[in-house]
């Protein structure tokens, strides 16, 4: 895990890139980022994620109660939910993604699927995203659907990395913002394409290989 200082300059590079391609816009979406000593940084309210300063972030301890920085943004619960649950879990990203947004407003392909597995990299990267109905942005039930299906899924042996919130946006993680930044763009994309397309998904056949040479966890 890198160290704090470091941790600031990516999360506000990851930020950055993520507004100059459009995955989010005006002061929508957040990042946060676990620190060894579990406490969390977590872009502030109504920030704009291509124009974060680090000494800006906010510093929240593994309490919840904040540190410094300006006031933290109101999904702070939700994101400390997902860390709870997910111990893999070192950053944690949400967007407004366009076409992620417009699935759930036309309608997602199933509940527990948002999209279907119709690329190997979608199948290797992002893996199950199921779709979590609407609360208003920052409703603590909210978090609570999300730790549960990130149990379940763990359970089964096909642990998450997102969750999609009907009709807001995903929630994305990984092991640092770097790699949940690419979980994000693969769930994008993979949305996108499903809206422009509606292709077969792969056979079971094919997953299966995908399992067996790259650990793929459908």
């Amino acid at each position: 895990m890198i160290d704090e200082a470091a941790l600031r300059q990516e999360i506000c590079r990851v930020g950055a890139t993520l507004y100059q391609r459009g995955y989010v816009h005006a002061s929508a979406g957040n990042i946060s980022a676990r620190l060894a000593d579990g406490g969390f940084l977590i872009t502030p309210t109504d920030a704009c994620l291509g124009a974060l300063q680090p000494e800006r972030l906010a510093l929240v301890a593994a309490d919840g109660n904040q540190i410094s920085g300006d006031r933290a943004s109101k999904t702070l619960a939700l994101h400390r939910r997902i860390y709870g649950a997910e111990p893999e879990a070192g950053c944690v990203i949400h967007t407004h993604s366009t076409h992620l947004v417009a699935l759930t407003l036309a309608g997602v392909w199933q509940a527990d699927d948002i999209v279907p597995p119709i690329t190997p990299y979608y199948v290797m990267k992002v893996g199950h995203v199921p779709l979590v109905p609407y609360h208003r942005p920052g409703d603590p039930a909210a978090a609570d659907l999300v730790a549960a299906r990130i149990t379940a899924a763990r359970e089964r042996g096909t642990p998450l990395r997102a969750v999609m919130l009907e009709r807001l946006g995903p929630n994305v993680w990984h092991r640092s913002p770097a790699e949940a930044s690419a979980v994000l763009e693969e769930l994008e994309e993979t949305a996108r394409l499903w809206l422009m397309t509606r292709p077969e998904p792969l056979a079971e056949t094919q997953i299966e290989e995908l399992r067996r040479h790259f650990d793929a966890r459908w």
